[in-house]
């Protein structure tokens, strides 16, 4: 009997991996994850280097000299505001025919703004002017046929008297000529009503003319040609209400809401600084006009309205002569206290005046930073009294001193800064 053939067996021996080429693969995989691990680390190294090295931002504002006038008691802030502020609008409703203005133009009382359609109104009134001059042509035709009346009836009264003419005639004549009276007194009032009319049509007439109240500027343009305007709103939103708001500079002063809490420190005629946002540098003079006699419940405030004044808060200026003051700017004031009897010593000690937010304070003592060639200084100061948001610097500190407000609370003395412009 034949044997059968064997199956080749497959030789898996060259799959093989040997000892050394395993130890050679592992030793590489090693030198990898060293290599990532050096290179993740120096990164966290230059990092670090980089966060170290990188200065601080801060703000710093210069020391100021303190003033020799009242102090500070209250801070408040708030905005220029007219007296007399006015938007223009027609009375009746008509289409715009011209504009005569644009937003700064300065108008006089009485200047003529705008005029609207009046073709309407003035058919309007040449037909009332007809009608007055209708009228005043009956009456003279009346006087023509009460003239030839007269002279009949007074034939008519001879006749009867000679006896030739009846009764009749003289009454009929009578009649005729106190029915011509009669006419000519209700053509006379037919002209006073065609002349009352006459009066309402050209009112509607100069109702199409629009003019300035007040002498004042143009701070707002709200029409153009082509457009309707009414005195109420109408039209689907396609109709104006205004031409334009005018405002009267002569009227600018100041209007701030003051907290219930501090409204008893404000009195009337009490002298304040004010320093408009767009000109933080000027300080100008005033003082309270008024104290509005309500409260805001929603905000838990009081309105405070603030006069101009010359340097002695006595004086009242008129503040259309600073082009500088112009409507809805916004403006802080500093209500200050009167002068009182020994307090000149007080506060002639004290050296500079900084804000409240440049004093830090460790443990029991008091210091600010100075930057000096972009590096802090810390100093030392001795404080004294409050003046709304700044402070006075009794010593340690001098006038025109750059000192930190804002930074970061581990800043240190010594530190590189990076003053933020």
């Amino acid at each position: 009997m034949a044997t059968p053939p064997q199956t080749a067996k497959p030789d898996l021996s060259s799959l093989r991996i040997s000892d050394h080429k395993r130890n050679a693969t592992r030793s590489s995989f090693r030198w990898l994850w060293f290599l990532l691990g050096a290179i993740a680390l120096t990164l966290v190294a230059v990092a670090a280097f980089a966060l170290r090295e990188r200065r601080p931002e801060v703000e710093v504002v210069a020391a100021q000299k303190p003033a020799t006038g009242p102090a500070g008691i209250l801070n408040a802030s708030g905005y220029i505001t007219p007296r007399r502020r006015a938007t223009i609008a027609a009375k009746i409703t008509g289409r715009v025919t011209s504009v005569l203005f644009d937003e700064g133009t300065r108008v006089s009382e009485g200047q003529l703004l705008a005029t609207l359609d009046d073709s309407d109104a003035r058919r309007a009134l040449d037909s009332a002017k007809a009608d007055r001059d209708s009228s005043q042509a009956a009456i003279a035709d009346y006087e023509v046929q009460l003239k030839n009346a007269e002279i009949e009836l007074h034939r008519t009264q001879q006749l009867v008297k000679d006896g030739v003419s009846t009764q009749q005639a003289l009454d009929s004549a009578t009649m005729n000529a106190d029915s011509l009276r009669a006419k000519i007194a209700l053509a006379k009032q037919q002209v006073l009503a065609a002349d009352a009319r006459i009066r309402e049509q050209q009112q509607a007439v100069d109702n199409c003319t629009i003019r300035a109240p007040f002498a004042g500027i143009v701070v707002s343009k709200d029409a153009q040609v082509g457009e309707m305007v009414s005195p109420v709103s109408a039209g689907g939103g396609f109709t104006r209400t205004g031409i334009a708001t005018i405002v009267d500079l002569h009227s600018n002063e100041i209007e701030v809401d003051v907290s219930e809490a501090y409204i008893a420190r404000v009195q009337q005629d009490q002298p304040v600084t004010a320093v408009l946002d767009a000109y933080p540098d000027w300080q100008i003079p005033a003082k309270v006009r008024t104290v509005i006699p309500t409260a805001d419940r929603q905000k838990a405030t009081v309105k405070v309205r603030i006069s101009f004044t010359d340097a002695t808060h006595k004086r009242l200026i008129d503040p259309a002569t600073e082009p500088k003051i112009l409507p809805d700017m916004g403006v802080k004031v500093t209500f200050l206290e009167e002068e009182k009897p020994g307090a000149q010593k007080e506060k002639s000690a004290a050296v500079a005046i900084v804000p409240l937010g440049a004093v830090r304070q460790d443990n029991s003592s008091k210091f600010v930073f100075v930057v000096k060639n972009d590096t802090l200084e810390r100093r030392a100061v001795s404080l004294g009294s409050s003046r709304g948001a700044d402070v006075e610097i009794l010593a340690g500190l001098q006038p025109d001193t750059m000192v930190v407000v804002k930074g970061p609370d581990s800043l240190r003395d010594g530190q590189q800064v990076q003053v933020k412009q």
